[in-house]
This record gives C-alpha cells, structure tokens and sequence, in this order.
C-alpha cells in the first residue's frame, strides 16, 4: 500500500515495455494488416528503409472464435483462482480432433489463490463473474466442437511485470491481485477494457456465412456479458474512491490509470490507420456532473459509443509487447493458440 500511496506524490510516467518480460467454418477471408510507425525520433540515414508490407492473415470464422476462446481461457482462470483458489476443469481445456494445435498448456499459478477478507457480497460477485467467463469457455467450445483450441499456456504471474512496467510499482512482489479485493480490482480492469473491446474489434472480421449461422448474435452476447463485468469493476474502483473522500485517498483508481497509459504506449503505431498515441482508452475519473466524460465505460467520451480493439492490438496487450512480429510473451508465455498470434503492425 506504501508503494501505491506513491502514486500520489508524482507524475504519471510511461515506460516502454520490451517483449520479453465442429462448427462450419464459413468463407474464409483475408486481413490485411497495417504498418507500424515509430513513436521514436529516427537516425538520419542517406537512404530511408522502406517499410516492408506485412503479409496479410488468412482467417476463417472459426480462426476468430478461437482466437475469442484464448482470450476466455485466462479471464476464466484469472476469476476462477480468485473466486475459489481453483481453475477450469480438464474437460474444459482439451484440444477438438481437428484443431491444429493438440497440447494442452499450463497455468503458471505464481500467488493465484482465493482473494481473502471478502465480504459476503464481494464473494458472491466474484462467484457470478467467475462462473460466467468459465461458461464463455464451454459456449465457445461447443461451438467450435471438434475445431476448439485446447488452452494455450498462461501465466499468471505476470502481473507483477506488468504492474512494475506500468509504473505501478518498482518490485513485481508487491502487486498481487489476488491478495486482497482492492488489488483484485485493478487485476480485473487489466483485462475487462480488454475483452469488451476484443470482442467489438472482431465482430467485423465474421463473414456473411458466420452471420447466417449466428456467429455475429452470439459474440454480441457474450461482448454483453463481458461489459457488465468491465463496468462493474470500473463503477467499484470509482466508487470506492468516493467512499474514501475522494481520489487522493484511494490510489488504486491512479494504478489503473498507469495501466491505461500503458496499454495506450504497447499499441502506438499499431491502430488503423497508424496511431503515434496508441490503443483508446478512457482514463478512470471521479463523475462530478453530467458533462463529466465516462468513468465506467470504455468509449467515444463524445458519442458514448463504445472502442474496438484489433486482434493485432489485443495481442500486443496481452503479449506485453510494442513489439512487430512478437508472438509470446506476457500472459501468454508461448503465444496464444491462433492465427493471429503474431503481431503483423
């Protein structure tokens, strides 16, 4: 808490993190991907390097529900070790005959347990949110039948580079949220922006045949979903700053603003067309009037229409990584179980 009262006393500063740290499928189409512009000031050179054209990502309408189910994968285990110090069954995790991909991945656990000191309330919300992604994880599946990617490995200890890359703090030990429900708050608003916008930035990607065969009706479902629980977190951190007396008197809300700012520089460049501020994001504020931009949603302050996210961007996120052509990292330790695993801009 020391570390997070620090917060208060500085600036907010973004540091640039290095990688590292059966359903028919319908018609399968092509995604051409843009390029990636430099948020750096460049060497002069004689001869200026052209920028290679990246080659575009052959998909089909079961390439982008599996590339939903990597995503469902870790906020299922993330919720359910935080609910019940426990995680998906075995049943939800295998391969279908036909996937491509056939090994089962791991969790990397690091201090994932059930968060303590929970009021009954606050337990019973994890309860409802944990049951709910698990469920996601089983739709998609069903969905999928014998096309379903098994889950791919997923590390949950990575939140303490994360918190350490944000500025959050200077030690990975000190941020663990899974060790208290303040902590938990600032875990799950890491991924729920994330997944509301995934959800949005794909929906797009579906062909005519996925449409038809209610592919489109049902991510609007689950992106339904998953905004709840994103406006739930954002609506329970702002709202504990009030219950404080304010902001100034409950840092978590300024931690997840250092992860909006962080997310925003691992995605610089790599928006349609290229952006030099990155990924949107809709900074987390105490609402004082009906004139106050939204606290609790991600979206166009202006129109209040919520933000889409590229799988280019959402790998970027969750690989912890600015990084062209990066294909693991983060949360993903050996890359996600998808074609769009590699980033391409």
């Amino acid at each position: 808490m020391d570390k997070l009262n620090e917060l208060l006393n500085r600036a907010v500063s973004r540091r640039k993190f290095v990688a590292g740290v059966g359903a028919s499928a319908g018609a399968t189409v092509v995604l051409g991907m843009t390029g990636c512009s430099s948020s750096s000031t460049p060497t002069p050179t004689p001869t200026p390097t052209p920028t290679p054209t990246p080659t575009p990502v052959a998909y089909t309408d079961a390439d982008i529900l599996n590339y939903a189910l990597n995503l469902e994968y870790l906020e299922a285990q993330f919720y359910l070790y935080a609910a019940t110090g426990a995680g998906l069954a075995m049943a939800d995790t295998t391969p279908g005959s036909a996937s491509p991909y056939q090994t089962v991945g791991t969790v990397t656990l690091g201090d994932a347990a059930a968060v303590p000191g929970l009021t009954a309330a606050q337990q019973n919300i994890l309860n409802e949110i944990a049951y709910e992604e698990q469920q996601h994880v089983r739709f998609l599946r069903s969905a999928l039948g014998s096309a379903a990617i098994p889950m791919p490995n997923i590390d949950l200890s990575f939140f303490g580079p994360l918190a350490v890359a944000a500025g959050i703090e200077t030690d990975p030990a000190a941020f663990n949220p899974f060790s208290s429900f303040d902590y938990f708050l600032v875990g799950a608003f890491i991924f729920e922006d994330v997944g509301v916008t995934a959800y949005s930035g794909a929906a797009p990607l579906i062909s005519a045949a996925g449409v038809a065969a209610g592919y489109l009706t049902a991510a609007a479902g689950i992106l339904g979903v998953e905004a709840y629980h994103a406006g739930y977190v954002r609506t329970a951190l702002t709202g504990r700053a009030v219950a404080a007396g304010g902001g100034n008197n409950y840092p978590y809300v300024a931690a997840a603003n250092l992860v909006e700012a962080l997310r925003a520089t691992l995605t610089v460049g790599n928006s349609a067309p290229p952006s030099t501020t990155g990924s949107v994001e809709t900074t987390l504020v105490i609402p004082t009037s009906v004139s106050t931009p939204s606290a609790i949603v991600a979206a166009d302050p202006t129109n209040a229409v919520g933000f889409a996210r590229t799988p280019n961007q959402v790998h970027h996120i969750v690989y912890g990584s600015a990084t062209v052509g990066a294909s693991k990292g983060g949360f993903f330790p050996s890359g996600t179980n998808s074609v769009f695993a590699t980033t391409t801009a």
